[in-house]
Protein backbone atom coordinates (compact mmCIF):
# COMPACT_ATOMS: atom_id res chain seq x y z
CA UNK A 1 0.00 0.00 0.00
CA UNK A 2 2.88 2.37 0.65
CA UNK A 3 4.02 1.76 -2.92
CA UNK A 4 0.49 2.50 -4.18
CA UNK A 5 0.42 5.75 -2.22
CA UNK A 6 3.81 6.71 -3.63
CA UNK A 7 2.50 6.12 -7.14
CA UNK A 8 -0.64 8.14 -6.37
CA UNK A 9 1.52 11.11 -5.42
CA UNK A 10 2.75 11.32 -9.02
CA UNK A 11 -0.67 12.57 -10.06
CA UNK A 12 -0.94 15.46 -7.61
CA UNK A 13 -1.52 18.69 -9.50
CA UNK A 14 -2.20 16.84 -12.76
CA UNK A 15 -5.47 14.95 -12.36
CA UNK A 16 -8.06 17.40 -10.99
CA UNK A 17 -11.00 17.18 -10.51
CA UNK A 18 -10.24 13.47 -10.08
CA UNK A 19 -8.41 12.01 -7.09
CA UNK A 20 -4.78 10.94 -7.39
CA UNK A 21 -4.82 7.15 -7.06
CA UNK A 22 -2.15 4.47 -7.14
CA UNK A 23 -2.60 0.73 -7.72
CA UNK A 24 -0.25 -2.23 -7.29
CA UNK A 25 -1.13 -5.75 -8.46
CA UNK A 26 0.74 -8.60 -6.79
CA UNK A 27 0.62 -12.36 -7.26
CA UNK A 28 -1.88 -13.88 -4.82
CA UNK A 29 -1.01 -12.80 -1.28
CA UNK A 30 2.64 -12.23 -2.19
CA UNK A 31 4.26 -8.93 -1.31
CA UNK A 32 7.23 -9.57 -3.56
CA UNK A 33 6.00 -10.38 -7.08
CA UNK A 34 4.57 -7.22 -8.64
CA UNK A 35 2.48 -7.97 -11.71
CA UNK A 36 1.44 -4.44 -12.63
CA UNK A 37 1.33 -0.94 -11.30
CA UNK A 38 -0.45 2.23 -12.27
CA UNK A 39 -1.44 5.72 -11.24
CA UNK A 40 -4.04 8.22 -12.42
CA UNK A 41 -2.81 9.82 -15.61
CA UNK A 42 -2.79 13.56 -16.42
CA UNK A 43 -6.30 14.87 -16.95
CA UNK A 44 -7.74 12.12 -14.76
CA UNK A 45 -7.78 9.29 -17.34
CA UNK A 46 -6.89 6.45 -17.51
CA UNK A 47 -7.42 5.51 -13.89
CA UNK A 48 -4.76 3.79 -11.80
CA UNK A 49 -6.50 0.39 -11.84
CA UNK A 50 -6.81 0.44 -15.64
CA UNK A 51 -3.12 1.22 -15.98
CA UNK A 52 -2.08 -1.56 -13.59
CA UNK A 53 -4.36 -4.13 -15.26
CA UNK A 54 -3.00 -3.25 -18.69
CA UNK A 55 0.54 -3.88 -17.48
CA UNK A 56 -0.38 -7.15 -15.74
CA UNK A 57 -2.41 -8.62 -18.61
CA UNK A 58 -3.61 -12.19 -18.04
CA UNK A 59 -1.41 -12.48 -14.94
CA UNK A 60 -3.98 -10.36 -13.05
CA UNK A 61 -6.24 -13.43 -12.61
CA UNK A 62 -6.10 -14.47 -8.97
CA UNK A 63 -4.00 -11.43 -8.01
CA UNK A 64 -4.32 -9.04 -5.08
CA UNK A 65 -4.81 -5.34 -5.85
CA UNK A 66 -3.64 -2.65 -3.44
CA UNK A 67 -5.48 0.58 -4.30
CA UNK A 68 -5.07 3.87 -2.42
CA UNK A 69 -8.76 4.81 -2.91
CA UNK A 70 -11.90 2.73 -3.40
CA UNK A 71 -12.25 1.75 -7.08
CA UNK A 72 -14.94 3.76 -8.85
CA UNK A 73 -18.36 2.20 -9.39
CA UNK A 74 -19.95 4.60 -11.89
CA UNK A 75 -19.85 4.78 -15.68
CA UNK A 76 -17.99 7.85 -16.83
CA UNK A 77 -15.80 8.28 -19.88
CA UNK A 78 -14.41 4.85 -18.98
CA UNK A 79 -16.07 1.76 -17.44
CA UNK A 80 -16.09 1.41 -13.63
CA UNK A 81 -12.73 0.31 -12.22
CA UNK A 82 -14.44 -2.07 -9.79
CA UNK A 83 -15.91 -4.06 -12.67
CA UNK A 84 -12.60 -3.92 -14.56
CA UNK A 85 -10.93 -5.62 -11.60
CA UNK A 86 -13.71 -8.21 -11.50
CA UNK A 87 -13.46 -8.96 -15.23
CA UNK A 88 -9.71 -9.34 -14.94
CA UNK A 89 -10.21 -12.00 -12.27
CA UNK A 90 -8.57 -10.13 -9.38
CA UNK A 91 -9.30 -12.21 -6.27
CA UNK A 92 -8.54 -9.74 -3.48
CA UNK A 93 -8.72 -5.95 -3.25
CA UNK A 94 -7.17 -3.95 -0.41
CA UNK A 95 -8.04 -0.24 -0.29
CA UNK A 96 -6.94 2.53 2.03
CA UNK A 97 -10.15 4.61 2.15
CA UNK A 98 -13.65 4.72 0.72
CA UNK A 99 -14.43 7.29 -1.95
CA UNK A 100 -16.89 9.87 -0.50
CA UNK A 101 -18.16 10.81 -3.98
CA UNK A 102 -21.94 10.16 -4.01
CA UNK A 103 -21.49 8.17 -7.23
CA UNK A 104 -19.24 5.71 -5.40
CA UNK A 105 -19.42 5.88 -1.59
CA UNK A 106 -18.98 2.17 -0.92
CA UNK A 107 -20.51 1.09 -4.23
CA UNK A 108 -17.19 -0.03 -5.66
CA UNK A 109 -16.49 -2.20 -2.64
CA UNK A 110 -19.99 -3.70 -2.85
CA UNK A 111 -19.54 -4.56 -6.52
CA UNK A 112 -16.30 -6.34 -5.73
CA UNK A 113 -17.79 -8.28 -2.80
CA UNK A 114 -20.87 -9.22 -4.81
CA UNK A 115 -18.60 -10.63 -7.50
CA UNK A 116 -16.84 -12.82 -4.94
CA UNK A 117 -13.65 -10.83 -4.39
CA UNK A 118 -12.17 -10.57 -0.90
CA UNK A 119 -12.26 -6.89 0.08
CA UNK A 120 -10.40 -5.09 2.86
CA UNK A 121 -10.55 -1.35 3.58
CA UNK A 122 -8.60 0.89 5.96
CA UNK A 123 -4.94 0.00 5.43
CA UNK A 124 -2.84 3.20 5.87
CA UNK A 125 -6.03 5.25 6.08
CA UNK A 126 -4.42 8.38 7.57
CA UNK A 127 -1.67 8.50 4.96
CA UNK A 128 -4.20 8.08 2.15
CA UNK A 129 -6.45 10.83 3.53
CA UNK A 130 -3.47 13.18 3.83
CA UNK A 131 -2.39 12.53 0.25
CA UNK A 132 -5.85 13.13 -1.22
CA UNK A 133 -6.86 15.84 1.27
CA UNK A 134 -7.65 18.22 -1.61
CA UNK A 135 -10.00 15.83 -3.38
CA UNK A 136 -11.68 14.90 -0.09
CA UNK A 137 -12.10 18.59 0.81
CA UNK A 138 -13.72 19.35 -2.53
CA UNK A 139 -16.14 16.41 -2.27
CA UNK A 140 -17.05 17.00 1.37
CA UNK A 141 -16.93 20.79 1.68
CA UNK A 142 -17.26 21.93 -1.92
CA UNK A 143 -13.96 23.82 -1.97
CA UNK A 144 -10.27 23.13 -2.63
CA UNK A 145 -7.64 22.53 0.03
CA UNK A 146 -5.77 25.79 0.65
CA UNK A 147 -2.04 25.81 1.40
CA UNK A 148 -0.46 29.14 2.29
CA UNK A 149 3.21 29.32 1.29
CA UNK A 150 5.36 31.92 3.03
CA UNK A 151 9.04 32.79 2.59
CA UNK A 152 10.08 35.11 5.41
CA UNK A 153 12.75 36.27 7.78
CA UNK A 154 12.75 35.05 11.38
CA UNK A 155 10.49 37.97 12.29
CA UNK A 156 7.95 37.16 9.58
CA UNK A 157 8.88 39.83 7.02
CA UNK A 158 8.73 39.32 3.27
CA UNK A 159 10.39 42.56 2.14
CA UNK A 160 12.09 45.70 3.39
CA UNK A 161 10.02 48.84 3.90
CA UNK A 162 11.13 49.90 0.41
CA UNK A 163 9.81 46.68 -1.13
CA UNK A 164 13.08 44.81 -1.77
CA UNK A 165 12.40 41.06 -1.44
CA UNK A 166 14.73 39.16 -3.80
CA UNK A 167 15.91 37.03 -2.30
CA UNK A 168 15.09 36.42 1.37
CA UNK A 169 15.46 32.65 1.14
CA UNK A 170 18.13 30.73 -0.73
CA UNK A 171 18.18 28.88 -4.03
CA UNK A 172 17.39 25.49 -2.49
CA UNK A 173 14.26 26.88 -0.84
CA UNK A 174 13.15 28.46 -4.09
CA UNK A 175 13.56 25.13 -5.89
CA UNK A 176 11.41 23.45 -3.25
CA UNK A 177 8.78 26.15 -3.73
CA UNK A 178 8.65 25.26 -7.42
CA UNK A 179 8.11 21.62 -6.47
CA UNK A 180 5.13 22.74 -4.38
CA UNK A 181 3.74 24.45 -7.47
CA UNK A 182 4.05 21.21 -9.44
CA UNK A 183 2.02 19.32 -6.80
CA UNK A 184 -0.91 21.74 -6.72
CA UNK A 185 -3.73 22.37 -9.16
CA UNK A 186 -3.39 26.15 -8.98
CA UNK A 187 -1.17 28.98 -7.70
CA UNK A 188 -2.98 32.01 -6.32
CA UNK A 189 -1.73 35.55 -5.72
CA UNK A 190 -3.41 38.86 -4.97
CA UNK A 191 -3.46 41.75 -7.40
CA UNK A 192 -0.90 43.68 -5.33
CA UNK A 193 1.67 40.93 -5.76
CA UNK A 194 0.85 40.56 -9.45
CA UNK A 195 1.34 44.29 -10.08
CA UNK A 196 4.47 44.64 -7.95
CA UNK A 197 6.33 41.54 -9.16
CA UNK A 198 4.91 40.84 -12.65
CA UNK A 199 5.49 37.14 -11.92
CA UNK A 200 5.48 34.17 -14.28
CA UNK A 201 4.02 31.79 -11.65
CA UNK A 202 5.42 28.81 -13.51
CA UNK A 203 7.21 25.65 -12.44
CA UNK A 204 10.81 26.09 -13.56
CA UNK A 205 12.35 22.87 -12.29
CA UNK A 206 14.19 20.99 -15.07
CA UNK A 207 11.92 18.27 -16.40
CA UNK A 208 8.81 19.58 -14.64
CA UNK A 209 8.13 22.67 -16.74
CA UNK A 210 4.97 21.07 -18.13
CA UNK A 211 3.57 20.73 -14.61
CA UNK A 212 2.86 24.45 -14.20
CA UNK A 213 -0.60 24.65 -12.61
CA UNK A 214 -3.45 27.06 -13.25
CA UNK A 215 -2.41 30.60 -12.34
CA UNK A 216 -5.00 32.63 -10.42
CA UNK A 217 -4.97 36.35 -9.61
CA UNK A 218 -7.54 37.73 -7.16
CA UNK A 219 -8.31 41.03 -8.87
CA UNK A 220 -11.56 42.66 -7.78
CA UNK A 221 -11.39 45.58 -10.26
CA UNK A 222 -9.54 43.95 -13.17
CA UNK A 223 -6.43 46.07 -12.58
CA UNK A 224 -3.99 43.48 -13.90
CA UNK A 225 -2.00 44.87 -16.83
CA UNK A 226 -2.94 43.47 -20.21
CA UNK A 227 0.79 43.42 -21.02
CA UNK A 228 1.75 41.48 -17.88
CA UNK A 229 3.58 38.19 -18.23
CA UNK A 230 0.55 36.36 -16.91
CA UNK A 231 -1.75 37.76 -19.57
CA UNK A 232 0.55 37.51 -22.56
CA UNK A 233 1.20 33.83 -21.79
CA UNK A 234 -2.42 32.96 -20.93
CA UNK A 235 -2.96 31.21 -24.27
CA UNK A 236 -0.24 28.71 -23.30
CA UNK A 237 -0.68 28.45 -19.54
CA UNK A 238 -4.18 28.55 -17.97
CA UNK A 239 -4.67 31.90 -16.25
CA UNK A 240 -7.76 32.88 -14.27
CA UNK A 241 -8.84 36.20 -12.75
CA UNK A 242 -11.19 36.13 -9.76
CA UNK A 243 -13.19 39.33 -9.73
CA UNK A 244 -16.49 40.84 -8.53
CA UNK A 245 -19.59 41.80 -10.54
CA UNK A 246 -19.85 45.15 -12.22
CA UNK A 247 -16.42 45.44 -13.80
CA UNK A 248 -15.71 47.17 -17.09
CA UNK A 249 -17.12 44.95 -19.84
CA UNK A 250 -14.62 46.08 -22.43
CA UNK A 251 -11.69 45.28 -20.16
CA UNK A 252 -13.19 41.92 -19.29
CA UNK A 253 -13.54 41.11 -22.99
CA UNK A 254 -9.93 42.12 -23.58
CA UNK A 255 -8.76 39.65 -20.94
CA UNK A 256 -10.92 36.90 -22.41
CA UNK A 257 -9.58 37.62 -25.89
CA UNK A 258 -6.09 36.99 -24.49
CA UNK A 259 -7.19 33.59 -23.17
CA UNK A 260 -7.77 34.60 -19.54
CA UNK A 261 -10.69 32.94 -17.76
CA UNK A 262 -12.82 35.28 -15.65
CA UNK A 263 -14.30 33.85 -12.44
CA UNK A 264 -16.89 36.21 -10.98
CA UNK A 265 -17.89 35.92 -7.32
CA UNK A 266 -19.75 38.02 -4.77
CA UNK A 267 -18.01 41.02 -3.26
CA UNK A 268 -17.05 40.83 0.41
CA UNK A 269 -17.40 43.68 2.93
CA UNK A 270 -13.80 44.78 2.27
CA UNK A 271 -14.41 45.19 -1.47
CA UNK A 272 -12.46 42.07 -2.40
CA UNK A 273 -14.00 38.82 -3.67
CA UNK A 274 -15.59 37.06 -0.69
CA UNK A 275 -13.12 34.28 0.27
CA UNK A 276 -15.67 31.53 0.96
CA UNK A 277 -17.62 32.20 -2.24
CA UNK A 278 -14.37 32.39 -4.19
CA UNK A 279 -13.22 28.96 -3.04
CA UNK A 280 -16.63 27.40 -3.71
CA UNK A 281 -16.52 28.78 -7.25
CA UNK A 282 -13.04 27.38 -7.76
CA UNK A 283 -14.18 24.05 -6.37
CA UNK A 284 -17.05 23.99 -8.84
CA UNK A 285 -14.48 24.61 -11.57
CA UNK A 286 -12.79 21.38 -10.49
CA UNK A 287 -9.79 22.58 -8.49
CA UNK A 288 -8.84 20.49 -5.47
CA UNK A 289 -5.52 21.99 -4.28
CA UNK A 290 -4.56 25.68 -4.28
CA UNK A 291 -1.16 27.07 -3.29
CA UNK A 292 -1.46 30.69 -2.11
CA UNK A 293 1.82 32.55 -2.59
CA UNK A 294 0.98 36.17 -1.74
CA UNK A 295 0.44 38.76 -0.74
CA UNK A 296 -0.25 39.78 2.82
CA UNK A 297 -3.81 41.03 2.28
CA UNK A 298 -4.89 37.86 0.48
CA UNK A 299 -3.36 35.75 3.24
CA UNK A 300 -5.11 37.84 5.87
CA UNK A 301 -8.49 37.53 4.16
CA UNK A 302 -8.23 33.75 3.96
CA UNK A 303 -7.04 33.48 7.56
CA UNK A 304 -9.82 35.77 8.76
CA UNK A 305 -12.34 33.46 7.08
CA UNK A 306 -10.54 30.42 8.57
CA UNK A 307 -9.91 28.97 5.11
CA UNK A 308 -6.19 28.15 5.31
CA UNK A 309 -5.76 24.42 5.80
CA UNK A 310 -1.99 24.05 5.58
CA UNK A 311 1.11 26.22 5.88
CA UNK A 312 4.43 25.75 4.12
CA UNK A 313 6.71 28.28 5.82
CA UNK A 314 10.24 28.86 4.51
CA UNK A 315 12.20 30.77 7.13
CA UNK A 316 15.56 32.44 6.51
CA UNK A 317 17.99 33.13 9.35
CA UNK A 318 17.74 36.91 9.17
CA UNK A 319 15.82 39.79 10.75
CA UNK A 320 14.52 42.89 8.97
CA UNK A 321 12.60 44.59 11.76
CA UNK A 322 9.23 46.18 12.33
CA UNK A 323 9.35 48.50 9.33
CA UNK A 324 9.57 45.53 6.96
CA UNK A 325 6.54 44.22 5.06
CA UNK A 326 4.72 41.54 7.09
CA UNK A 327 3.85 38.18 5.54
CA UNK A 328 0.26 38.55 6.75
CA UNK A 329 -1.57 41.87 6.95
CA UNK A 330 -3.69 42.77 9.96
CA UNK A 331 -6.97 40.89 10.07
CA UNK A 332 -8.62 41.98 13.30
CA UNK A 333 -7.36 39.57 15.95
CA UNK A 334 -7.83 41.25 19.33
CA UNK A 335 -8.15 38.14 21.51
CA UNK A 336 -5.90 35.10 21.64
CA UNK A 337 -8.95 32.86 21.45
CA UNK A 338 -9.45 34.08 17.86
CA UNK A 339 -5.90 33.29 16.77
CA UNK A 340 -5.64 30.71 13.99
CA UNK A 341 -3.83 27.67 15.35
CA UNK A 342 -1.95 24.98 13.44
CA UNK A 343 -0.26 21.71 14.27
CA UNK A 344 3.41 21.45 13.34
CA UNK A 345 3.94 18.40 11.13
CA UNK A 346 7.61 18.69 10.25
CA UNK A 347 10.68 20.93 10.30
CA UNK A 348 13.54 20.35 7.89
CA UNK A 349 16.60 22.09 6.52
CA UNK A 350 16.33 23.26 2.93
CA UNK A 351 19.81 24.55 2.16
CA UNK A 352 20.45 27.32 4.68
CA UNK A 353 16.74 27.83 5.39
CA UNK A 354 14.11 26.00 7.39
CA UNK A 355 10.87 24.64 5.97
CA UNK A 356 8.17 24.29 8.59
CA UNK A 357 5.00 22.41 7.60
CA UNK A 358 1.76 22.91 9.49
CA UNK A 359 -1.79 21.56 9.25
CA UNK A 360 -5.00 23.02 10.61
CA UNK A 361 -5.39 22.32 14.32
CA UNK A 362 -8.59 20.31 14.62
Amino acid sequence: MRAALSLAGRGLGQVWPNPAVGCILVAGHSQDMILGRGWTQPGGRPHAETEALARAGDAARGATAYVSLEPCAHQGRTPPCAMALVKAGVARVVTAIEDPDVRVRGGGLRQLRDAGAVVECGLLREEAEALNAGYLMRVRAGRPLVTLKLATTLDGRIATHGGESRWITGEAARRRAHLLRARNDAIMVGIGTALADDPDLTCRLPGLEERTPVRIVVDARLHLSLTSRLVITASRTPTWLVTVPGGDRGRRQAFEDCGVRIVEVAEGPDGYPAPAEMLVALGKAGLTRILVEGGGHLAAGLLRADLVDRLQWFRAAGIIGGDGVPAVAAYGIDRLSLMRRYRRRSVRWIGEDLLESYARHE
